[in-house]
């Protein structure tokens, strides 16, 4: 057998991903170590301020390996353009539109790391160390959109000028590497002519970015973009950029995003799923439509912790299309119908990712939200059970006898599962356990109950758990990153405030401006992933809600509900295309099966925004 020859892009990727795994296995065992740590009235010395340099040295780490993937989030309405050439002429547009946009960060991040921070040890390591992982991280992100890049031949001279114009407009931040701050001059002519400059293309270069957008540009790099371009048009430092990408990826609450998408891709990686539906068709498939409140909690269950709708089609769709089509003999079209609009059914409860960025957006307390959507989505559950119970009475599902033993053979095979939600729910909801905290917990949990009692998964395929898991944990933490430059460049610009005078004048019901809301809220949810659409649409929604005397955490069900039903709006929705590649079938085909399930959750739109008792009961009681 030969001797395995690793050469030095293996090495580098090898170590990428191992420095990336284990920021993300500290990130949930600091935690967990410090809770067992205050049982003796003691704690683990600076654990808070190096958990979130971890984080940021992990999202960096992680955004790389997504880019290396391929998998940033995109919109990307360049795949229902027919014409591969066409799609190739798109591709290259978005390659040098990244590279180009990538360039300035690495050269604002290193301006930022000279002159924002002072060296502050964290632990025992300086805070400009840790910071160094922004350049870097941006510098092989460069490199690897060159690499990924469709232009060949004398073409890929494009990308070098793509670079040579990203280092030209970073004039500002090059000086103050070059040049003593007591020696100004140079500085303030580089900012005032890219000023002047980015004041001129400011609306055009907007435009430009956002057909970038559409065309498969990653998110981050558009929101990027056009915050770069809205502070330098107005005088402004380009570090403001970097400095909030370095603040939001410093901040403690945001640690339980890659925790519970870690938690997530670890039960759905095992076989939770096959337990939990074997469970609960036990206890519920005497009734009728006992399979549908089973389908329901199982979907809610998972989504609630992947945040991702998708996750859940692709991890359940296949067992539960089993046991509906074929055992239980539901129609066909009732089933993928079923299963395709139940996939994001879970957004609504804790822990949700979607509920927890929310509240990070529009600083509204977590616990509020989470506890504000518990009866909205109550109601779109019970919703879509009742349908399921008429349809199953109709169809004459048979049903099968109760068996105790069935039952308690179930229980006993996944109550680890079962007891999971309750115990995350009572440790943050008691105040024993902070956000951060309960995320690790669960991490830890579900890796002992998968790995190491039920074995779903061996100690060797953690790396694959991981794998998955990174690069949507690097997609989200990039946008949320960009999205607040882009979110201080708006308010600095007071955009929000005058667009909120703007619609008041122009909209004086409050009810017609919650249809407007639901109806673009819809197209939003079609057209962008709800990580995205939170961070970056969110912050604009905020100031019209207040102007209009919308409590704010109504305002952000409103927000979650509608993007969740806008994964199952034609002809984009995201849900769609899965269920179509998960279940083998037409999109049109799926779009039909769809269409009455869509309606039900309409409706519970429409009771949720114009009944804010729904959203806003339960957090009286806080």
């Amino acid at each position: 057998m030969g001797n395995r020859r690793f050469s030095p892009e293996t090495i580098g990727g090898v170590l990428e991903r191992g420095i990336c795994y284990l920021s993300l296995l500290l990130l949930a065992l600091v935690p967990v170590a410090e809770v067992f740590a205050r049982q003796f009235k003691t704690g683990i010395p600076s654990a808070s301020p190096i958990m979130t340099h971890l984080l940021l040295v992990a999202g960096f780490l992680a955004a790389m390996i997504a880019t290396k993937e391929g998998e940033h989030l995109s919109v990307a309405i360049v795949q229902y353009i027919p014409g591969e050439r066409v799609k190739r002429n798109l591709a290259a547009v978005t390659s040098l539109v990244s590279v180009f946009v990538s360039v300035i960060l690495v050269w604002s991040s290193l301006s930022f790391i000279r002159i924002c921070l002072s060296g502050q040890l964290i632990g025992f390591i300086p805070d400009r160390i840790f910071a160094l992982v922004m350049p870097v991280g941006f510098a092989v992100m460069t490199f690897r959109f060159v690499r990924l890049s469709p232009l060949r031949g004398p073409a890929r001279l494009l990308l070098a000028a793509s670079i040579l114009l990203g280092t030209l407009c970073s004039l500002p931040a090059i000086a103050k590497l070059i040049w003593e701050f007591d020696s100004p001059d140079p500085i303030f002519n580089a900012i005032l002519v890219l000023g002047d400059i980015a004041a001129f293309i400011k609306i055009p270069g907007i435009i430009l970015l956002c057909l970038s957008a559409l065309a498969g540009s990653p998110i981050f790099t558009i929101i990027s973009g056009i915050a770069f371009l809205i502070i330098q048009s107005s005088g402004g430092e380009p570090e403001a950029v970097t400095i909030e990408i370095y603040t939001a990826l410093t901040e403690s609450d945001i640690i339980a995003i890659p925790l519970f998408t870690l938690t997530g891709f670890f039960l759905s990686e095992s076989k939770a799923g096959e337990r939990l539906v074997h469970t609960f068709r036990s206890l519920f498939n005497w009734i009728p439509g006992g399979m549908i409140i089973a389908t329901m909690i199982l979907c809610a269950f998972f989504t609630s912790f992947t945040g991702a709708s998708g996750v859940t089609i692709l991890a359940l769709g296949g067992i539960l299309y089993t046991i509906l089509k074929d055992k239980l003999k539901y129609p066909e079209g009732f089933t993928v119908g079923l299963l395709t609009s139940a996939g994001g059914i879970g957004l609504l409860f804790p822990p949700s990712l979607p509920i927890i960025l929310v509240g990070a957006a529009t600083y509204t307390n977590i616990i509020h939200v989470f506890l504000g959507a518990i009866i909205p989505g109550s109601i779109l559950v019970l919703a879509m059970i009742v349908f399921g119970i008429i349809a199953s009475v109709k169809t004459r599902i048979p049903l099968e006898p109760f068996s105790i033993r069935r039952a308690g053979s179930g229980l006993r095979g996944s109550a680890f599962e079962i007891l999971l939600p309750f115990l995350l729910i009572g440790g943050y909801f008691s105040g024993v356990l902070s956000l951060v905290e309960i995320g690790a917990v669960a991490v830890v949990y579900v890796f002992v109950v998968e790995v190491l009692i039920h074995r779903d998964i061996p100690l060797r395929d953690l790396p694959r758990v991981f794998s998955k898991a990174v690069p949507i944990i690097g997609g989200v933490l990039a946008i949320l990153a960009m999205a607040k430059a882009l979110s201080y460049a708006i308010v600095d610009t007071q955009l929000p405030d005058n667009l909120a005078r703007w619609l008041q004048s122009a909209v004086q019901s409050k009810y017609v401006f919650l249809l407007l809301l639901n109806l673009i809220l819809l197209v939003v949810g079609c057209l962008m992933d709800i990580f995205s659409a939170i961070l970056v649409v969110l912050p604009l929604i905020s100031p019209l809600g207040q102007a209009y005397g919308i409590d704010p955490v109504h305002l952000g069900i409103i927000f979650i509900i509608n993007l969740e039903v806008g994964f199952l709006t034609p002809p984009v929705g995201l849900n769609l295309f899965l269920a179509s590649y998960r279940f083998k079938k037409p999109f049109i085909e799926i779009c039909r099966y769809v269409w009455p399930f869509l309606l039900i959750q309409f409706t519970v739109v429409l009771l949720v925004t114009y009944v804010p008792w729904f959203s806003t009961f339960l957090v009286r009681f806080f």
